[in-house]
């Protein structure tokens, strides 16, 4: 049985609906059942339910929120996670983590290797760190997973943003020198379930394939819904955030490919099946 964290979430109601498609005996928790930054009711909770893998999705994932919060931060993405991974050691479960790029300094423009020397800017990142280094301290059977930018039906996302922005403006602002990969959660969803089948343990860089900027991206969204919003790239000097965003999200998915794993589809062909939905 597969336990899946925060399944109300973008990803993680995407990873239950993929696994009940699949006919998987899975069980999908929210804050309201269990308390992930309460390290009794998680020892409890895994102890009696005992499931084989868990895949952690549940986190806390406002980044400039973070900056303003961040012992709530690392309450819920460094202690809740080793919360979690030490009742999978000790009920001898797997462990799937969902990380994110945001580990890495966004320097330079060469993809970033799994095993790249991590340099968070923001306390957000240093979170996700905390919470991988918790489970390689903790235990043995695990995945890591970092992906980025990710957007699905469910919760908030840039994709929904610039829809409803495009309603009233007539063009928008969007950085152009953030470079990465957008991920729709249902072609994650399926890397996931297969990784949680697989016993391939290790860390993965998971994202739809090819790169862009967020004004491309913004605008092959405009192009797909055919609005007629213009969109106006512009460095992120002129859009000031709390956190700092990454200039380099490129991940390489050489881990993925030495595995075994099929990589998930282009970005433009999974914007347009969202789209689409």
């Amino acid at each position: 049985m597969i336990l899946i964290t925060g399944a109300k979430g973008q990803l993680g109601s995407d990873i239950v609906l993929e696994m009940n498609q699949r006919g998987i005996d899975c069980t999908g928790i929210d804050v309201t059942e269990l308390d992930i930054t309460d390290k009794q009711a998680v020892h409890s909770y895994l102890h009696i339910l005992k499931p084989n893998c868990v895949i952690h999705c549940a986190a806390y994932t406002a980044v400039d929120a973070a900056e303003d919060n961040e012992e709530l931060c690392m309450r819920v993405n460094k202690s809740g996670t080793e919360n979690i991974a030490i009742a999978c050691c000790e009920t001898n479960a797997e462990m799937l983590y969902i990380s994110t790029d945001y580990v890495f300094n966004g320097e330079g423009i060469t993809p970033y290797e799994t095993d790249t020397p991590t340099e968070p800017l923001q306390v957000y990142g240093k979170s996700k760190l905390a919470g991988e280094e918790a489970i390689q301290r903790n235990m043995d059977k695990f995945c890591i997973i970092r992906t980025s930018w990710v957007f699905g039906t469910n919760g908030n996302n840039f994709v929904k943003t610039m829809l409803q922005l495009a309603k009233i403006r007539d063009e928008i602002n969007v950085v152009n020198d953030q470079i990465g990969s957008p991920t729709y959660t249902p072609d994650l969803a399926v890397l996931l379930c297969d990784m949680a089948l697989s016993q391939k343990y290790g860390i993965y860089h998971a994202t739809n394939e090819g790169y862009c900027s967020w004004a491309e991206f913004a605008q092959e969204i405009m192009l797909i819904s055919g609005n007629s919003c213009r969109i106006k790239p512009i460095p992120t000097e002129q859009y000031v955030t709390l956190a700092v965003r990454p200039k380099n999200s490129r991940m390489s998915k050489a881990s993925l490919d030495k595995a075994g794993f099929s990589r998930l589809p282009g970005w433009k062909d999974a914007l347009e099946r969202f789209m689409k939905q």
